[in-house]
């Protein structure tokens, strides 16, 4: 198979490292890809949001399959021009994707399936928001209609924070509070039928406790020794499966991966969010973990032959990933440091890059806000964070910081 990632992240590096590993798999191809994703996979220039583009490259390489990472290229339809093209591809339609692209629509959906999930108010004026901060009460929860990177949502106990946050963003998502431990499960899904990946758990926020601001994701770490019982057989016959029938029912069959950001609340899980592809940072750790070959799994949800497609296989073990981040990150991230230390080995451990490319002179220099995730992997989850920060702490880059504390609760539970 030859196959073609879009996308230049921490998330893209994880897709291309897994198809590399399989054996069905004769070229990795990226676009526009990283300095990291180059060493697995033959890099293109193209932009990921130009459906032409992107299908016209396709074609050229007679891929088998092309892989969509990130949410712009889905909500922007890019999946359709591909399959326009006659090329399978990982990734929901315009359409289904709006269930990331619009929260409003998620809700929608979410209300019509009967799926458990924080009541919530779409609001465009001043007034309507502060309406609905009055019903719900402290502490406040904002979200950004539309796509934000991992960032559009605050939460917080300033209720002139909250007005501000809405005022900014025009049209928002005003919800109660989902208090309890979140999970991210992954569905993937070929527009009648869904399988899980194995759970984790990501640290949304920029400092250790979860404090700072809120970020695209600072770490994430599997499996989750606290979680409950049959939690993901819960989650799929609760959430995912009602979901995609809705989407289904509506003429808008979804395929790819659906991700929901679950809250354990004391009532049982309810959805904070769905995403129409894999999380980052959690993919690097759950990719990590999975042994099932990744490209013919991938091929089966494209095709709609996920029905047709053997059980899941995982490896033993945990997996821990730990981001560096740049400078002032995620405020406005410094650009064009220099990073040193990527050649360290640790046994049991690796690096998957994010932002990052090229400079003249042939360094691997940061690009973005969130430029690496070192991934630790071992026996137990004590093992693998053991071997995940004996690495960062071989990496040096100006400016840069990183969590202290990813997984160490579970670890010391």
């Amino acid at each position: 198979m030859r196959v073609l990632v879009i996308g230049s992240g921490g998330r893209e590096h994880a897709l291309c490292r897994g198809l590399r590993l399989d054996p069905s798999v004769s070229e990795v191809h990226c676009a526009p890809g990283n300095a990291g994703i180059a060493q697995v996979a033959t890099l293109h220039k193209v932009t990921p949001t130009d459906g032409a583009a992107v299908s016209e490259l396709a074609v050229s390489l007679g891929a088998d399959l092309v892989v969509i990472g990130p949410e712009a290229p889905l909500v922007s339809g890019v999946a359709d021009a591909v399959r326009a093209a006659g090329i399978p591809c990982f990734g929901p339609s315009r359409e289904p994707a709006a269930i990331e692209g619009s929260k409003s629509f998620a809700k929608d959906v979410m209300t019509a399936a009967g799926v458990p999930t924080a009541r919530a108010f779409t609001c465009t004026t001043p007034d309507e928001a502060a309406a609905a901060l009055d019903e719900f009460g402290p502490p406040y929860v904002v979200k950004d209609d539309g796509l934000a990177a991992g960032k559009g949502v605050v939460v917080t106990g300033d209720r002139d924070q909250a007005l501000a946050h809405a005022a900014a963003c025009g049209r928002v998502v005003i919800e109660e509070y989902l208090d309890g431990p979140e999970v991210s499960l992954f569905a993937l899904c070929d527009g009648e039928t869904a399988v899980p990946l194995q759970p984790a758990q990501d640290f949304k926020r920029a400092g250790d406790g979860d404090t700072g601001p809120n970020t695209g994701g600072m770490g994430a770490y599997t499996p989750l020794p606290w979680a409950p019982e049959g939690l993901t057989e819960q989650v799929m016959s609760e959430i995912v499966l009602p979901t995609v029938a809705e989407l289904a029912a509506r003429g808008t069959p979804y395929t790819g991966v659906l991700y929901a950001g679950l809250a354990l609340t004391a009532k049982g899980p309810r959805v904070i969010e769905f995403n129409a592809r894999f999380g980052d940072p959690e993919t690097q750790v759950v990719l990590d973990r999975l042994e099932t070959p990744l490209a013919g799994l991938l091929l089966a949800c494209a095709k709609g032959e996920l029905a047709g497609h053997g059980p899941l296989r995982w490896r033993d073990g945990a997996a821990v990933t730990v981001v560096v981040a740049a400078e002032n990150y995620p405020a406005d991230p410094v650009k064009g440091d220099v990073i040193e230390g990527l050649d360290a080995e640790v046994p049991g451990a690796y690096v998957l890059h994010a932002g990052t490319a090229f400079d003249a002179e042939g360094r691997i220099v940061s690009t973005g806000g969130r430029v690496l995730s070192v991934v630790g992997t071992g026996g137990d989850l004590a093992e693998a964070r053991s071997r995940a920060y004996e690495l960062v702490g071989h990496i040096r880059m100006r400016g840069s910081h990183h969590r202290s504390d990813i997984a160490l609760r579970a670890v010391e539970a």
